[in-house]
């Protein structure tokens, strides 16, 4: 990585992280940071994390050699402008947002190609904020590399090349897609879910009765499937205006197979039903569990125990004498879907590893 000093216009959690990441990959690097909220700018210089808390878009941004634009999708593209005078012969711009056309339209119409590769770190948490960011939540994560239509050589280009060397440096996989490949893989596999659960979620509250028997019983199955529509309203608003085209077509395609499913179900169609869950089924199973995708892991499992006095202080105990850190811990009143009565989860994979090892020790029924 040759980067001697990098800004972040934005320091949140993907921001903050990056930032972490490279401070620690990298002690030596300047960090310069800015966001309209002082106090956490001021919290990451007494972290150690930024260098020089920045006022501004202005002359300071001259000695950059990468500036990371990390706030929402559409205030992105609003930045280029302001920063494009600043830029210093070389500089490496790049972003962070989950939708990539937008603001290569925007790089387009500046004339920023030969300086802006987007990028995309698939990664983050249901809590925000720069208080929230940690220098590994990036590790092993995909981290999407977007070039520009004008950057010289394309994804074998020099500036593809520094943004892949910083994705390694903080642990993250470099993966290099065209921009518009990009939104149309993310539609599907991560904006399209998140939609999905939404719906699921708003279908359910419409649909339930004044005693509200179905928000009482929907633990279990139908809360852990619909857990990413508590996502933040105003950042799902803005990546389906910014990726509207894309979503839009992969929800035609799952409406039209919604569609050949309910004809399935009125028939009951046994074979066609069958090769719909066998299918689906053993595509799920072949999908790696090894790196991180867009939608934010569960680290959880169940532990199927008896409901007496004392059960859950045991379990808590053990855990604890270990240091390893739960992050919530609760009934099972739904368990149609196979889970044990006890649902732990973790803030990171390492830690319910090492509970799942440490239970099993102690003869625990475990349930994924």
């Amino acid at each position: 990585m040759t980067e001697q000093t990098i800004a972040f216009i934005g320091l949140g959690l993907i921001g903050g992280s990056i930032a972490r990441g490279l401070k620690r990959s990298c002690p030596t690097i300047k960090i310069m940071a800015y966001m309209r909220t002082r106090s956490k700018l001021e919290q990451a210089k007494a972290e150690g994390i930024v260098d020089v808390i920045l006022d501004g878009i202005g002359e300071p941004l001259r000695e950059c050699d990468a500036i990371f634009l990390c706030t929402p999708v559409q205030y992105n593209a609003r930045y280029l402008s302001a920063i494009k005078p600043y830029l210093k012969e070389g500089a490496l711009i790049t972003d962070v947002g989950s939708t990539k056309t937008s603001i290569h339209q925007e790089i387009a119409r500046l004339g920023l190609e030969d300086c802006f590769v987007g990028g995309h770190p698939m990664a983050g948490s249901e809590k925000t904020g720069y208080e929230n960011s940690t220098d590994h939540l990036l590790e092993n994560a995909f981290y999407i590399i977007t070039p520009a239509t004008g950057t010289a050589s394309g994804s074998a280009g020099p500036l593809c090349g520094r943004l892949t060397a910083i994705a390694r440096a903080i642990g993250a996989i470099p993966l290099v897609l065209d921009y518009r490949e990009h939104d149309q893989v993310v539609a599907a596999i991560s904006h399209l879910p998140h939609i999905i659960a939404s719906s699921l979620v708003n279908l359910v509250k419409d649909h339930d009765n004044k005693e509200q028997v179905m928000k009482q019983v929907a633990a279990g199955g139908f809360k852990d499937i619909t857990r990413i529509a508590s996502a933040s309203p105003e950042m799902w608003e803005q990546i389906c205006i910014t990726n509207r085209e894309p979503i839009a077509q992969i929800l035609k395609c799952y409406i039209h197979s919604l569609t050949q499913i309910l004809e399935q179900v009125e028939q009951a169609d046994q074979p066609s039903l069958h090769t719909f869950f066998a299918t689906a089924s053993t595509y799920r199973d072949s999908i790696s569990d090894r790196a991180k995708g867009p939608i934010t892991p569960d680290y959880s499992f169940s532990v199927d125990i008896v409901d007496e006095p004392g059960a859950i202080s045991t379990i808590s105990v053990i855990l604890a004498a270990k240091g390893i850190n739960i992050k919530n811990i609760g009934i099972n009143n739904n368990r149609e879907q196979g889970e044990g009565a006890l649902r732990i989860t973790f803030y990171e994979q390492d830690a319910m590893k090492a509970a799942w090892a440490q239970l099993d020790r102690y003869h625990y029924g475990l349930l994924s």
